[in-house]
């Protein structure tokens, strides 16, 4: 299973998100540290969920952070996580280049 999958497969059980999105961007990240042959290394979640209500985006990254330990001690080198409100529009900001 890649990266990618297992991700996937660890936050959905984790926090049941109403929409999820994980991306690989190891390919940005070519040449620099932590990047690798064959990417899996730099990652982005975007992620929506209740389990999320009410806690601070301190608490809710950590929490997304506990439920990769295994990853992020393994080959993931950096992970971006961006969270929304369930309900919201699923259409995250743009990230400006």
């Amino acid at each position: 299973m890649s990266v990618r999958d297992t991700i996937i497969e660890k936050l959905s059980v984790k926090f049941a998100p109403e929409h999820l999105e994980v991306i690989d961007d190891s390919h940005k990240h070519r040449g620099h540290a932590g990047w690798r042959e064959g990417g899996e290394t730099h990652f982005r979640v975007r992620i929506a969920t209740r389990h999320f209500a009410g806690m601070s985006r301190l608490a809710q990254h950590r929490a997304v952070m506990a439920a990769l330990d295994d990853e992020l001690k393994g080959g993931v080198h950096a992970l971006a996580i961006e969270v929304i409100a369930p309900g919201s529009p699923t259409e995250f900001p743009k990230t400006i280049a």
